[in-house]
């Protein structure tokens, strides 16, 4: 296999890891807080912990790694989120486990979450040519996507088997292999030879999102996404729990079920998406995303529930596959890692839509406040139409 394919493999697996990790905690760390607390809000507040680290660091970030050696960071960070897993395994399996740790296991996640658009996928574009990104990043998402399918249920299965300890000592296997691929790049991408001060490239980056039309609009539909559609992912274990009655591993088998349909979307973008589709793909996959979101919230039974987690995961797999891709494109080559930087941003924008969520939900129900919350992001979408149109 030529040097720079097999570097964009050994960078896909890590993404696949890591995706996988965080899918399976999501359930099993969502069912413990819940059981424990008995709190939406909470499960929501643990869950939105993980992405406070893209809002408050990913443009910084996107400046940063300009200046490192991004194959070393990336193993550093895996190291890292290693040794907090196998930390609270002990703890687990010593009884001692608070949801606070919990919390801390999330935040320090986030920070390897935040890092991936402006390190990894940067590292993968540069393996594959500025020509190859939109099938790169239709590989790497339907490997998200495959993880949505595995990740839940394996943590639903484990969690009933052995305790959380045995979902957090797997995290440490699946980390140690990511590790390894990560030290066997052979070929790691030099640090740019970006000229001027950390901060004035810094508002050099923020001043090219708000610029560019076509950069401010992706960005836009982004922080649309992240406020009213991905917030319902905490709800999954509440909705699963209270309003159709599964155990845990009901509540993995049916989060598994968006991760089938992620699966089968990003592969059949991998194997016929064009460039002249991908505006159309970002935008309908948001909106049919949000409408499928309503259908799961009110959905009167198991089977219209996976349905709908169906549909949520077809159609999400074409705005993550477009996303980091229209943005990696519309960006000069120059700017890359700032601008995936500034999107992590964007997505750091999460967790006032989780909070707001589990606000909600601890006061109306989480059926209905998921439902309220998805379709106010249609009605967001609808109304910033002169913006995104520019994409």
């Amino acid at each position: 296999m030529h040097g720079r394919e097999a570097d964009f493999w050994r960078l896909w697996y890590v993404g696949l890891v890591a995706a996988i990790v965080r899918w399976l905690e999501m359930v099993v760390v969502g069912v413990v807080v819940y059981e424990r607390t008995g709190s939406p809000f909470v499960v929501a507040v643990i869950t939105m912990l993980r992405m406070v680290p893209m809002g408050l660091f990913g443009a910084v970030l996107g400046a940063v790694v300009e200046r490192v050696d991004r194959r070393l960071a990336l193993a550093a960070l895996l190291g890292l989120m290693a040794l907090t897993s196998g930390v609270l395994a002990v703890v687990a399996a010593l009884g001692a486990l608070e949801v606070w740790h919990l919390a801390v296991l999330s935040l320090v996640n986030g920070c390897g979450w935040a890092t991936d658009n402006p390190m990894r996928r940067v590292m993968m574009g540069e393996a594959v040519g500025h020509e190859r990104m939109g099938w790169a990043m239709s590989l790497d998402v339907g490997a998200s996507n495959a993880s949505r399918a595995v990740g839940p249920a394996i943590g639903g299965l484990l969690l009933v088997s052995v305790g959380i300890e045995g979902a957090f000592l797997l995290n440490v296997l699946l980390y140690a292999t990511a590790l390894a691929a990560t030290l066997g790049v052979r070929r790691p991408i030099a640090a740019a030879s970006v000229g001027g001060a950390m901060l004035a490239r810094l508002r050099e980056g923020l001043a090219l999102a708000v610029r560019d039309r076509r950069l401010a609009g992706a960005l836009l539909v982004t922080v649309i996404y992240n406020l009213f559609g991905w917030p319902f992912t905490s709800m999954i274990p509440v909705i699963g729990r209270d309003s159709l009655g599964l155990g845990p591993e009901g509540i993995g088998w049916l989060a598994s079920t968006e991760g089938v349909g992620a699966f089968i979307g990003a592969l059949v973008l991998a194997l016929w998406l064009k460039p002249h589709w991908y505006a159309a793909g970002y935008i309908g996959g948001l909106a049919l995303y949000l409408a499928a979101v309503i259908l799961f919230a009110l959905a009167p039974s198991f089977a219209v529930a996976s349905a709908a987690l169906l549909l949520t995961g077809v159609s999400g797999a074409a705005y993550a596959a477009l996303q980091a891709t229209i943005v990696y494109l519309a960006a000069p080559p120059d700017m890359r890692s700032r601008m995936l930087g500034v999107l992590s941003v964007c997505i750091g924008t999460g967790p006032f839509g989780f909070l707001w969520l589990g606000w909600l939900a601890d006061r109306i129900g989480a059926n209905q406040a998921t439902a309220i919350t998805a379709a106010l992001g249609l009605l967001a979408l609808a109304a910033t139409r002169p913006l995104w149109r520019t994409i």
